[in-house]
This record gives structure tokens, C-alpha cells and sequence, in this order.
């Protein structure tokens, strides 16, 4: 097992050091391909999403400033972004076939695919996105997962932007008290 730094890693990741990239891609991959599966719901994208992550990585190796945030943060916001180009990218949007009512935090399942979600991160993150008040967790799942912008949302709960903006925020802040509480398992 490589037990470098993730900046080491990453830095070996972008002079196309063989054993950094391997360790680089090994201790991400179920991270990266398990946001984008969760976001998504389509195994093969995901998979086209996580290799495009891994490339990004690879190309923009030396912009990463370790003062911003954690590698892992800044390789979870490329998945993120990819993700959400994805969806974007699609004709129909599942919120447009699914009104905001329904939403709600996605069973996870037990099937092979779905293993590389169940870890213990993400089954914490189900948790307490199930902790927060409705109207939060859909306004979050919304700006999160589908990239809606708050006046998006402020149309589709038919609530006023500010008040759409308030209960991302706040749902934000109950997250990350709730997730930083908690011990890891």
C-alpha cells in the first residue's frame, strides 16, 4: 500500500509517475465513481464521468493549490462538475419528469454496482441528509445533485429566491456540523 501524501500522489499523478498514478487512481476511484453513480444513476456514465475526472486530474495536476482545500475536495468538486455537465447534457432531467414533492434521499441499494456507494461516507452523508427538514433536503438535492440555482429552485418550490437561497445555506451548515460531529467508521 503507497502511504504518500495526497499531494505527493498527485504530484506524481501529473509527471506521469506510474506507481503515483496507480496509487493516485486506486485510493480515489470508489470515491469518484461512487459520487458520480449517486448523482447520475447510470453505471456507464459514471464510469465515462470517473475516467474523465482521473484526466482532468491529470492535465491540471500543477494547478492544484493545497491552500484552497484537500485534494479530495478538489477531486470531488471535478466530479461534481462533470457530473453535473452530464446531466445537463441529457434531454429530459429526471426533476422534470419527478416534482419537487418526490424527492427524496435515493435507496442505495445492494446490488454489485451499488457497492462502491455503500461506504461508510456515504451511507453517514444518506443519514443526515434524511436528518434535515424536507423542504432543506429537497432544496439542497436540487442545487447539489441536479445543479439548479437557487432562483430555479425558488420557481419550483414556488418560494421566493431568498428563501431558496436560506434553506440551501442552512441545510449546507446542518451537513457539515452533522458530518464533522460524527467519528468516522
Amino acid at each position: 500500500m503507497w502511504t504518500a501524501s495526497d499531494e505527493a500522489l498527485l504530484a506524481g499523478l501529473g509527471t506521469a509517475d506510474p506507481a503515483a498514478t496507480v496509487a493516485f487512481v486506486r485510493r480515489y476511484q470508489r470515491r469518484v465513481f461512487g459520487l458520480a453513480l449517486l448523482m447520475l444513476h447510470d453505471e456507464g456514465l459514471a464510469e465515462d464521468v470517473a475516467q474523465e475526472v482521473f484526466l482532468r486530474a491529470w492535465r491540471h495536476a500543477a494547478t492544484f493549490d493545497g491552500r484552497r482545500g484537500s485534494v479530495t475536495t478538489w477531486l470531488l468538486t471535478i466530479t461534481r462538475n462533470l457530473a453535473i455537465d452530464a446531466l445537463r447534457s441529457r434531454q429530459a432531467r429526471p426533476s422534470d419528469l419527478v416534482g419537487p414533492e418526490q424527492l427524496d434521499v435515493a435507496d442505495l441499494g445492494q446490488g454489485p454496482a451499488d457497492a462502491a456507494t455503500t461506504t461508510a461516507e456515504v451511507r453517514r452523508v444518506k443519514l443526515a441528509l434524511g436528518r434535515l427538514p424536507v423542504e432543506q433536503r429537497r432544496a439542497v438535492l436540487l442545487a447539489a445533485l441536479q445543479g439548479r440555482t437557487a432562483a430555479e429552485i425558488g420557481v419550483l418550490e414556488n418560494i421566493p429566491l431568498g428563501t431558496a437561497k436560506t434553506r440551501i445555506r442552512t441545510a449546507l451548515r446542518r451537513l457539515r456540523d452533522d458530518l464533522v460531529e460524527e467519528p468516522t467508521q
